[in-house]
């Protein structure tokens, strides 16, 4: 489906999948490989996301892994500030989404960085949700729940409530990995398609966890050929947005569906 977005003013075609490149300015993500510390790494991790084809950068300055403890809030706006103002000189034109479950968080973000999109994974945060429609941002909303069915009805509640507000532009996760099994993960990603009836356009994370290496017996170094196959399950059944940590082989993926669409 032809979805756009309003990212400050302008409007951001969805009808092509986009590829969101992960920028954790954490020292405990799952994958080591998406963990920047210092500005200079900072900065290369951002111009490599889009030299390798993404139209989003995800930043993260607070770890949300499973087992994971939050840092505090004051910590994470002390690593997002350092993080966002490398981003934006390197990266001027990108679009930017940061990655919160705190609304102060958020608002930090969007007021003095001009961070463009809000990316939640916590569920039925009123208090999120009134601060997005303050915001104006596109906001990511995420789903914890195990089945479909659930998640549907979850979904249908939640965005009610966000249009209650006056928000306008929502984007769904069906949160990979949290909540879910291994087994319930790939129940979700083999009916993915239905998620299409709310019609909004739909985010996939699914990249190096769990449900590909304790499936494969790997580890999340070992998962980039999974993540590519899942991509292109998830890109043939309707996902607009790909939230990955290799960015080269999921605009690869994009292609490649592209292509396949076109012969239709």
């Amino acid at each position: 489906m032809d979805y756009t977005i309003n990212v400050h003013g302008q409007l951001m075609e969805l009808s092509k999948p986009q590829v969101m490149g992960i920028l954790n300015v954490t020292p405990d993500s799952f994958f080591a490989g998406s963990r920047m510390q210092t500005e200079q790494e900072i900065a290369v991790r951002a111009n490599q996301i889009m030299a390798e084809g993404a139209t989003m950068i995800d930043v993260g300055g607070c770890s949300t892994r499973p087992g994971s403890e939050p840092v505090s809030e004051a910590e994470e706006m002390q690593r997002l500030r350092m993080a966002l103002g490398a981003v934006r000189r390197e990266q001027p034109h990108a679009v930017i989404s940061v990655d919160t479950f705190r609304p102060d968080v958020a608002r930090m973000a969007v007021e003095e960085f001009g961070a463009d999109i809000i990316n939640d994974v916590s569920e039925g945060n009123m208090e999120m949700y009134r601060m997005i429609a303050r915001l104006r941002v596109p906001y990511i909303l995420m789903s914890v729940q195990p089945t479909l069915r659930d998640m549907l009805l979850a979904f249908a509640r939640e965005v009610q409530q966000l249009r209650d507000l006056g928000v306008k532009d929502i984007i769904l996760d069906p949160g990979f990995g949290f909540g879910k099994s291994v087994v319930q993960s790939y129940q979700v990603m083999n009916s993915l398609e239905r998620l299409l009836v709310m019609e909004l356009p739909l985010l996939v994370g699914i990249s190096r966890k769990s449900m590909i290496y304790k499936l494969l017996g790997l580890t999340p170094n070992e998962s980039l050929n999974g993540t590519s196959v899942l991509n292109t399950i998830a890109l043939m059944k309707g996902a607009s947005i790909l939230r990955v940590h290799d960015v080269k082989e999921a605009v690869e993926c994009v292609r490649i569906v592209e292509s396949l669409n076109s012969q239709i």
